[in-house]
C-alpha cells in the first residue's frame, strides 16, 4: 500500500530543521520502502505492507525521536485517503495571487464533521468543506484578513491540524499515484 506522512511543523520559521535527505533514510531504517520526500516541509511517500496507519504513525514518531531528538506528529494518510480528499477539492480551488486555498488534514482523534462547529466560517468570505480526514478551505486572497478561519492559528484545534495548500496536496497525490505505478 502507497502512504504519505505529512509531518506537522517541521523547517518552518528556523525550528525543527530537518534534512530530508536524512529523514528519507529514517524511514527506511524504519522499514519503510520506496521512499520519496516532497519539498522540504515534511511530506514523506512510502510504501508498506501490513500494520495500521496508526501503527505506522507511532513507528515513524518514534523514529524521527530517536533520529532528530524531536517530536514531531505524523499524520499517515492512503493513497485511498489522499483521493478521497483530493477528489473533493473544486477544480476551480487554486494556491495563487488571487486565491488561498488550504487542505487542513486532520488528526484522528478530531477527524468528525462535527469538528466545522469550532471554526469561525464567514460565509460571505470563506468557503469550507469537511471530508473525512480533511478540512477544504478556499478564500479569496483580498479578503484573507476578514476571513474567520485565520482565528484557528494559535487555537487548540490548530494543533492537532497539518496544513498544505491545495497545490501541494495535489502534487502528493500525483506522486503518489507514480508509486502505484
Amino acid at each position: 500500500m502507497v502512504y504519505i506522512a505529512l509531518l506537522r511543523g517541521i523547517n518552518v520559521g528556523g525550528k525543527n530543521k530537518i534534512d530530508m535527505k536524512l529523514l528519507k533514510q529514517t524511514f527506511e531504517q524504519a522499514g519503510m520502502n520506496d521512499v520519496v520526500t516532497y519539498i522540504n516541509t515534511g511530506n514523506i511517500i512510502f510504501s508498506y505492507k501490513g500494520t495500521s496507519k496508526t501503527e505506522l504513525s507511532r513507528i515513524l514518531e518514534e523514529a524521527i525521536q530517536g533520529d532528530f531528538r524531536l517530536q514531531i506528529k505524523v499524520v499517515v494518510r492512503s493513497i485511498d485517503d489522499i483521493r478521497g480528499i483530493i477528489n473533493a477539492i473544486p477544480d476551480t480551488w487554486k494556491n495563487d495571487k488571487d486565491m488561498k486555498s488550504d487542505v487542513m488534514f486532520l488528526w484522528d482523534e478530531i477527524d468528525d464533521e462535527s469538528v466545522l462547529m469550532n471554526l469561525i466560517i464567514k460565509p460571505n468570505i470563506d468557503t469550507v468543506i469537511y471530508v473525512p480526514g480533511a478540512i477544504l478551505w478556499s478564500v479569496d486572497k483580498k479578503n484573507v484578513t476578514k476571513s474567520g478561519m485565520l482565528k484557528i492559528i494559535g487555537s487548540k484545534l490548530y494543533k492537532q491540524v497539518t496544513v498544505r495548500n491545495v497545490n501541494t496536496a495535489r502534487k502528493i497525490y500525483e506522486l503518489m499515484q507514480i508509486q502505484v505505478c
